[in-house]
């Protein structure tokens, strides 16, 4: 007759409603019962339960759901990102995530049940950038699950999310930005028009910036901030997010002019207002000195000046493209302009900017018809500079 299973065994007996039981008295003594409705299933359950105490993980808890994991998760994550993230994951776990799939148990997550969930978001309209967004949210959260042991994996990352639509980029050419240009002479952000076209910096870049972080003298900007505003707050100046955010930007002589004459403007400003003026310092501040609220900016500056120019109407977020467009349609090289725009690597222009390579492939082209048909001739000091090069290392 074999013996009796031990505590750390475990024990399976069949309840009178059918199901199966397995039984594991844990170290403090508590015991956890785990059902299946076969023997089989209740056996695997008291395997993998065993296991995750030889491991040293916490015994999983069948009866959490997604929702209440959700919600300690957003809990705990508010403190460790930014404010705008945290804000954005969650409206994500409270709008999509728990009406969605709250209600089913954090260990019975299946695959089956995001591409369900993903469809019916689809079907309801959602754009697939945002179920994208969404299935980010959620992959981040259960990988830290599987990472403090309350899955065996993480589920979404089983699933792929929705194929972004690519969003034909908006922009003005070279005549429709010069006549921008033309239409925000003599207007109080001038200078913020034309430095947005030479920089291709963003809104909040542009609005957080400092006289402390411009010098005019060596032709350069720092870009260190951005500005950022949330529901029922005030405009706030936060740090770049990284360090390929964070970067010097070298000014061509049509900026640093019009900065030059901002600041001169400025200053005959802060005179007039004298205390009336909030001394923050900021190039770009509003009427009295402080940060300027971003949607005002837009809907009481941009549009007006698009109106008065008599041109298409895009985003100020597009004159960051345009910057990116114009340069690269005049063959600057692809690595000097992501390094301008701060993007983290080349390959993010390069997909954002593809269509302006076919025209600087046929520059290259070009050129090289150029060398190799002898038009251009390879000077003989220069290339015995190189082949002298080459010899010596």
């Amino acid at each position: 007759m074999p013996g009796k299973r031990g505590n750390s065994e475990g024990t399976i007996r069949k309840r009178s409603d059918g199901r199966w039981e397995s039984r594991l008295v844990l170290p403090d003594g508590e015991r956890k019962s785990l059902y299946g409705k076969t023997r089989q299933e209740a056996m695997q359950r008291l395997d993998r339960e065993r296991l995750r105490r030889e491991q040293g993980l916490a015994s999983l808890n069948e009866r959490q759901t997604v929702a209440d994991y959700l919600r300690e998760w957003m809990e705990a994550k508010r403190h460790r990102v930014r404010q705008g993230t945290a804000i954005r994951y969650q409206a994500e776990v409270r709008l999509r995530l728990i009406p969605g799939l709250g209600n089913i148990p954090l260990t019975k997550l299946s695959p089956q049940h995001l591409q369900s969930f993903y469809a019916r978001l689809l079907s309801a309209g959602t754009s697939p950038g945002m179920v994208a967004y969404c299935h980010h949210v959620l992959y981040t959260a259960l990988e830290e699950a599987m990472r403090f042991g309350l899955v065996p994996r993480n589920v979404a990352d089983l699933v792929d999310p929705p194929r972004k639509s690519r969003r034909e980029l908006a922009v003005y050419d070279e005549d429709q930005a010069r006549k921008l240009i033309a239409a925000a002479s003599g207007d109080r952000f001038e200078a913020l028009c034309i430095l947005v076209l030479a920089t291709g910096m963003r809104q909040g870049g542009l609005l957080a910036l400092r006289w402390s972080e411009v010098n005019l003298d060596k032709s350069t900007l720092t870009v260190r901030a951005t500005l950022q505003q949330y529901p029922g707050q005030r405009p706030s100046r936060e740090e770049t997010k990284t360090t390929h955010s964070e970067r010097m930007i070298a000014l061509p002589q049509t900026a640093v002019k019009a900065l030059t004459q901002h600041y001169k403007l400025q200053q005959k400003e802060q005179a007039r207002l004298g205390a009336a003026w909030n001394a923050c310092d900021l190039v770009f501040p509003n009427t009295i000195g402080n940060p300027v609220h971003a949607s005002s900016f837009r809907s009481r500056w941009w549009r007006v000046l698009v109106r008065k120019a008599v041109l298409p109407y895009i985003r100020f977020h597009d004159l960051r493209h345009t910057a990116a467009t114009l340069l690269l349609g005049r063959g600057v090289p692809v690595k000097v302009v992501s390094e301008m725009l701060g993007h983290a690597n080349v390959s993010i222009t390069l997909n954002m900017y593809g269509h302006v390579l076919p025209h600087m492939q046929q520059q290259a082209a070009q050129t090289m018809d150029a060398i190799l048909s002898g038009d251009e001739p390879l000077g003989s000091n220069e290339g015995s500079n190189l082949l002298s090069n080459e010899e010596h290392g």
